[in-house]
């Protein structure tokens, strides 16, 4: 008689279920963990005010070494500065705003519902 592979004994691994259930809820709570801290590291905030600081580092630098020549080609203002000041004000906007209401971490359903008495609102 031939064993089959696909209907071994059981008996073999008896607390497998139990483990790999506490380990598959251990993975969920670390994936969770990164993808919030992924979440918050992309957050489309700082990738904006981080670019407009630099570009305006680069263009304030730009301007306070400008020519005379430079600002008489804008009528006497000079552009660069203005412009790299008004970047620079809007990076840090931005990244204030990131640091003052950061974002929220993901909603679990399941602690929600279990918290509300499941679904149904505590009076």
């Amino acid at each position: 008689m031939t064993e089959n592979p696909q209907h071994s004994d059981h008996s073999e691994h008896p607390q497998h279920s139990e483990h790999s259930g506490e380990e598959l809820q251990r993975e969920i709570t670390e994936l969770e963990a990164k993808s919030a801290t992924a979440a918050r590291l992309f957050d489309i905030r700082r990738i904006i005010g981080g670019l407009f600081v630099v570009y305006g580092v680069i263009v304030t630098i730009a301007g306070i070494f400008a020519s005379d020549a430079d600002i008489d080609k804008a009528e006497g203002i000079n552009i660069n500065l203005w412009t790299g000041l008004g970047m620079l004000a809007l990076g840090l906007f931005f990244l204030a705003w990131l640091r003052l209401r950061p974002t929220a971490p993901p909603v679990d359903v399941e602690q929600l519902l279990a918290d509300t008495d499941g679904g149904h609102p505590s009076k």
